[in-house]
């Protein structure tokens, strides 16, 4: 028997977990899923069983067996596609009812972007206010597989990530490059090492390493020296301070280890071993295409790096 349904009306939360179950369904199960949503396999399965709650069916078959729709999960998965369908029309349709662009444009950026010479993302806002003053902006700061999930499931319009594992269900614009190097603290060991020592001849293994917490080029850098990480970060913020500390190696960007530099109070490390760089992209989803003003900050954002 089919429990009570809790859903009387739609929510954002609802479309968020419709949105989740139509790419689980896409992708074949919660594993596959996984690195299409960005987010694990135990919130993934949360999020389905949160939807059979609030609609009160059963929607597809876990375990042993794998991954199957029960016949109530094919029905709601056709209704859902036609519902996203639908919002997607309704919100491209008011989008060309008016003559100039309107609404909020949800941008998403890393830490630090706007250190970094090769960043012109305030020339890309500049042209798109001249071209779409009525627009808002919202900006979130977040770690990069936060900020894809967001585009994913629509919280964000568009983000700039650097490119790492690249998902399908993204498309993916390149923009500008970022030069990373590892570095070392006053008082660290390694400090009077001469930058051009080669890291195979410093055993970097014995010192302690700071690196991001979520899946990036820094954690693959730092795996690759095969140094063992002995702190965790969101933010280059809280890198830079362990760096400092000199008790921490750990990969900053260039551009961001340029006033520390210059204070005397980091050094690279076998930088010419060391050192690699990023590619960072604006993001944004294939499906359903992107609304107007997405595209033409999109736009904006093409033309500012290209100049």
């Amino acid at each position: 028997m089919a429990k009570r349904a809790l859903l009387r009306s739609l929510s954002d939360v609802d479309i968020r977990l419709i949105r989740v179950f139509i790419a689980v369904t896409e992708c074949g199960g919660f594993a596959a899923s996984e690195l299409e949503l960005n987010i694990g396999r135990s919130t993934i399965s949360k999020h389905i069983s949160d939807l059979e709650l609030r609609i009160g069916l059963k929607l597809c078959n876990r375990g042993p067996a794998g991954f199957s729709l029960t016949p109530e999960g094919e029905q709601v998965l056709e209704a859902a596609h036609g519902l996203l369908a639908s919002l997607d029309g309704f919100q491209a349709h008011i989008d060309n009812i008016h003559i100039h662009l309107t609404g909020t444009l949800r941008l998403g950026l890393f830490d630090q972007s706007t250190t970094n010479p090769e960043a012109r993302v305030h020339k890309a806002i500049q042209a798109f206010d001249a071209s779409a003053p009525d627009v808002a902006f919202e900006i979130a700061l977040d770690p990069p597989g936060v900020l894809e999930a967001r585009v994913t499931d629509g919280t964000l319009d568009i983000a700039i990530v650097p490119i790492h594992r690249q998902s399908s269900i993204l498309q993916y614009t390149p923009l500008y490059q970022e030069h990373m190097t590892l570095y070392c603290g006053e008082g660290h060991p390694l400090f009077d090492v001469p930058e051009t020592a080669r890291a195979d001849a410093l055993n970097l293994a014995q010192y302690k390493y700071a690196g991001y917490a979520f899946n990036s080029p820094n954690m693959k850098a730092g795996q690759s020296l095969g140094i063992r990480r002995a702190a965790r970060v969101q933010e280059e913020e809280a890198l830079s301070l362990l760096i400092q500390s000199g008790r921490y190696l750990g990969y900053l960007a260039d551009h961001v280890a340029e006033t520390f530099l210059r204070k005397g109070a980091v050094r690279p490390v076998a930088a010419q071993d060391t050192g690699y760089s990023s590619t960072f992209a604006a993001i944004v989803r294939r499906k359903p295409e992107p609304t107007r003003k997405t595209e033409e900050f999109l736009n904006c954002l093409v033309a500012a790096h290209q100049a």
